[in-house]
């Protein structure tokens, strides 16, 4: 256990070292920072004590996703995709555009209009190898130059794979642990250097001018499909508040605190991606009180019985064209949420005003017929 937790002090000092010490003329290692921590999150390492492949594939991928709303112009303030504006996409690169938004770019004014769209589309394996070399030779390697010189605490850069196509990449052993137990820490800190990286850079700031909306133009939820999203929900749960199970208000127009929100089941801040299995419906008042926090293990159960078994399809078709859409990638991000509650001996929102603690709770096999398999407690023993 000594080991373990010398090794987090360890990789905590490092991500400060590389965010001081690394060269950033791009934005390109931040989002590296955040695509691996997305992955380990998304991805169980079936045993903790061994070291973690990643394919360079996935992490393309996942580029391509956080990249997908930067891709947009920024000044026009729409989504709407406009053929002569890419003068008005935000540079992401000190010495002129970079390449997955100028690429990202190219597939919007194509008529693929979102990434789950991108995912499904004939060009997709040809647009990740397109842009796998700009990947490997530009951050993979670069990430873990601090003041001039390799330190490779994440990752070796032996790549794994035939001549000048590498196909992964091997996390260290403890290392995949450490990302999922500071995920919440990585992401803040990759987030809030990646919107001051753009905001620095001199071509963007004739579009920038009032830079108050910038993060959430880069990092927000779309809010024009959210829309999308309340009436199957406000359908699949009768018109009752997925908290409380009290009748919401769906006649008056004005708001009020039984309006019906969409929530996050798991909560943004924790896990900042859109995954159209994660949204409920829910009162505005209890929307508001849970904010941040984790559900109670109950509403866990009530989640995972809608969302993950009765209505999964039903979700899937409906919104696979505006959200990324894998009910088991949201299972195993639940799952990593609630082991690091219960490490971190955090608090569960009940209701308002109520939280039980999150220690203590086994999963165990749900009823729905879900196939889930108990899990322990993160270990980080080396």
């Amino acid at each position: 256990m000594i080991g373990a937790m010398q090794q987090q002090l360890d990789f905590i000092a490092y991500i400060q070292r590389m965010l001081v010490e690394g060269e950033f003329t791009a934005t390109y290692k931040y989002a590296l920072l955040h695509a691996i921590a997305d992955v380990c999150v998304e991805h169980k390492n079936s045993n903790p004590d061994a070291p973690m492949e990643i394919e360079i594939d996935t992490l393309v991928d996942k580029f391509i996703q956080l990249y997908w709303n930067h891709s947009v112009p920024y000044a026009l303030g729409t989504t709407d995709i406009i053929t002569n504006a890419e003068d008005m996409l935000l540079k992401q690169n000190s010495l002129g555009q970079a390449k997955f938004i100028t690429e990202i770019f190219k597939l919007q004014n194509a008529g693929i209009k979102s990434y789950n769209a991108f995912k499904n589309h004939q060009h997709y394996s040809k647009v990740i190898s397109s842009l796998r070399r700009t990947f490997i030779d530009g951050p993979l390697w670069r990430l873990q130059l601090l003041s001039g010189k390799e330190e490779c605490f994440l990752y070796p850069h032996t790549l794994l794979g035939k001549g000048r196509e590498p196909k992964r990449i091997v996390l260290n052993v403890g290392i995949a642990q450490c990302f999922r137990r500071f995920y919440d820490l990585v992401v803040h800190l990759s987030v809030t250097e990646w919107v001051e990286k753009v905001q620095t850079i001199k071509a963007n700031q004739t579009l920038l001018g009032s830079q108050s909306q910038l993060q959430e133009f880069l990092f927000g939820t779309n809010r024009t499909a959210l829309k999308v999203v309340a009436p199957l929900l406000i359908d699949i749960q009768k018109g009752l508040c997925f908290y409380c199970q009290k009748p919401m208000n769906l006649k008056n127009e004005k708001e009020t605190k039984k309006t019906p929100e969409v929530d996050h089941f798991i909560p943004f801040k924790r896990y900042p991606n859109d995954l159209a299995h994660n949204f409920v419906a829910a009162h505005a008042d209890c929307n508001n009180n849970k904010r941040d926090h984790l559900a109670a293990f109950a509403h866990r159960d009530r989640w995972l019985e809608q969302n993950l078994d009765t209505h999964k399809a039903e979700i899937a078709n409906k919104l696979q064209p505006y959200f990324y859409c894998d009910s088991d990638k949201s299972l195993a991000v639940s799952n990593w949420a609630y082991q690091v509650a219960q490490a971190n001996s955090a608090k569960l929102w009940v209701k308002k005003g109520y939280f039980e603690e999150a220690a203590g709770f086994k999963y165990q096999q749900p009823s729905t017929g879900l196939d889930l398999v108990a899990e322990e407690k993160p270990r980080y023993d080396v």
